[in-house]
C-alpha cells in the first residue's frame, strides 16, 4: 500500500523537490506551506509520516511538532538548516523522531523515511512484561488482570521504561519527555513520581524494586532481559 507523507515547508520549491525524490519510490505526497493548514488536514485525514520544516512564519516547526505530538503519534522528521546540536535536541525533546539538515541528499532522505516507517510499524501499542500489560491506546496498566490506578505522568513513565528496557534515563531526560520541554520541574518531583509508581506496583503484587532501579547520581532504568 502506498505510504502517505505529509510535507510541511513554507517554500513551494522545497515541497516540489521533496516530492520529486519521493514519487518514484511510490510515496503519496501531501504538501502544505502552512503548518496551521497541515494540522487542520490531520484532523480528518491519516498519514504515515510527517516531514516538518522548522523555520516557518505564523507557526514554526517546533510549535507545530508540539501540537501534533499531543494528538497523533505519526513519525516526525524535522527538516532544518539549523544543524547545531541545541536545535536538534530541542526538536527531539518536543517529540520529533528524527531530523535531517538542508541541503540533503535524496537517497539519505528516503533512507531516513523508510527507517522511521519500519520503526513505527514494528512498535507495539500493547506491551507485556512479567504479568504487566500496558495498553498505550487505552492508557491503562494491568497486572494479572488487576487495573492499576496510575496518574497520566506515571503511565507515561511506565511507557517510557517498558519501551526502553535497560536504558538509563537521567532526571533531566525524564523531565523533558514526561513533563515537556521548558517546564520548570525539580529533580525531587521526578523522584516522588518514581517512588509513587514503585509503591503502586508493589501493592498490586509486582516486585517493582527488582525492576525499576535507581542509578545513583544519574537517574533510573527499567531492568529487562539482556
Amino acid at each position: 500500500m502506498m505510504k502517505k507523507i505529509l510535507i510541511i515547508d513554507d517554500e513551494p520549491r522545497m515541497l516540489d523537490l521533496i516530492s520529486l525524490y519521493l514519487l518514484p519510490k511510490d510515496f503519496h505526497c501531501i504538501k502544505y506551506t502552512s503548518a496551521i493548514d497541515a494540522i487542520q488536514y490531520l484532523q480528518s485525514h491519516e498519514v504515515d509520516l510527517i516531514l516538518l520544516d522548522i523555520m516557518m512564519p505564523e507557526l514554526d516547526g517546533w510549535e507545530a511538532c508540539k501540537i501534533i505530538r499531543k494528538k497523533w503519534d505519526y513519525p516526525i522528521i524535522m527538516l532544518t538548516a539549523l544543524s547545531n546540536k541545541p536545535d536538534v535536541v530541542k526538536g527531539l525533546s518536543l517529540g520529533a523522531d528524527d531530523y535531517i539538515s538542508k541541503p540533503f541528499d535524496g537517497d539519505e532522505l528516503i533512507a531516513r523515511i523508510e527507517a522511521n516507517l519500519r520503526r513505527n510499524h514494528n512498535s507495539t501499542r500493547i506491551i507485556s512484561f512479567q504479568g504487566l500489560v500496558l495498553n498505550q491506546e487505552s492508557y491503562e496498566l494491568h497486572f494479572r488482570d488487576q487495573l492499576l490506578s496510575l496518574t497520566p505522568k506515571e503511565l507515561s513513565m511506565m511507557g517510557l521504561f517498558l519501551n526502553n528496557p535497560n536504558k538509563v534515563f537521567t532526571r533531566d531526560h525524564l523531565i523533558s519527555t514526561i513533563w515537556g520541554h521548558g517546564v520548570s520541574t525539580e529533580d525531587r518531583t521526578v523522584d516522588s513520581h518514581v517512588r509513587n509508581l514503585r509503591d503502586k506496583l508493589r501493592k498490586a503484587g509486582f516486585p517493582s524494586d527488582e525492576y525499576l532501579l535507581t542509578v545513583w547520581g544519574v537517574g533510573y532504568k527499567w531492568l529487562g532481559a539482556e
